[in-house]
This record gives structure tokens, C-alpha cells and sequence, in this order.
């Protein structure tokens, strides 16, 4: 498993990894950070294999891109809602790994956790064609999605 750790947050895990952790730790939760038009045009993380469903909660807004001011209090509530107890696993997932790094950052400050951060995102890093989806990251990996 790759796992890096880092100041601020739990740590850094391959999108394969991510999953493996929410398959193995029944208490886990995934959490996408991505905007409503990502997970409308792009696609979503399907883990019902898991018996679970992700949370969705934009860190920022599309189309300004402002960072969610309640993003910890809206999170938090989601998460109190759901039954999900402190000390449950959070893994974060964006497009490419910045956005979730800091909603990991900003939840592990708010006494959740551990928060980690899946660094190759859902669409991974860009291909020598400049696009996404092929190279790193969730899709790339293999790992199930749906797209509406």
C-alpha cells in the first residue's frame, strides 16, 4: 500500500489504495470534494460493492471556485447525520489530489480523522495529449465509476 504522511493530515494514498482502505475498514468514509458539474459531466466513484456510498460536498463552487467558508461545519453535520463515529477513516478525493489534500487538512484541524488524501484524484495527472483520466488516478486505476 502507498502511504505517505505529511503534516496537517493523516497522510497521501494511491486512488487503488483508497480503496482497498475503504474495503477493508468498515467505518471508512469517501468523500468527494469535486464541483456538482464535475460529478455530473465527469463522473462519480461507485463503491456499492462496498456497501457504501460516497459523501459529496464541494470544497469550492463552481463557477467562481471559492473555497466553501462552512465546508468543516456542512461536513461535519453530513457526517453526524450519517452515524459516522470520530476516529472513522475520511479519505478525500478531488480531480488531481489539491483540492481533497486541503479538505484533509481543514477536517483533521477540526478533530476529525484521520483524514487522508488521495493524491492521483479521480481523473489523475495530465497525458502527453494534455488530458485526463488515462494516466493516474481513480478511473485510470480501474476502480468503478459511474457517469449520469
Amino acid at each position: 500500500m502507498s502511504y505517505q504522511n505529511f503534516a496537517g493530515y493523516a497522510g497521501d494514498l494511491l486512488a487503488i489504495d483508497a480503496y482497498a482502505l475503504l474495503e477493508r475498514d468498515s467505518t471508512s468514509v469517501l468523500i468527494d470534494v469535486r464541483t456538482q458539474a464535475e460529478w455530473a459531466y465527469v463522473g462519480t466513484p461507485d463503491i456499492q460493492a462496498l456497501r457504501k456510498t460516497p459523501l459529496f460536498l464541494e470544497w469550492q463552487s463552481y463557477p467562481s471556485m471559492a473555497v466553501d467558508a462552512n465546508f468543516t461545519a456542512r461536513l461535519e453535520a453530513l457526517l453526524q447525520s450519517g452515524r459516522v463515529e470520530r476516529g472513522a477513516s475520511l479519505v478525500f478525493l478531488c480531480r488531481s489530489g489539491a483540492r481533497s489534500r486541503h479538505a484533509a487538512i481543514a477536517m483533521t484541524s477540526a478533530g476529525r480523522g484521520p483524514c487522508f488524501n488521495v493524491s492521483d484524484g479521480f481523473e489523475g495527472r495530465l497525458d502527453d495529449s494534455r488530458r485526463r483520466g488515462a494516466v493516474s488516478g481513480w478511473k485510470a486505476g480501474g476502480l468503478p465509476w459511474t457517469q449520469t
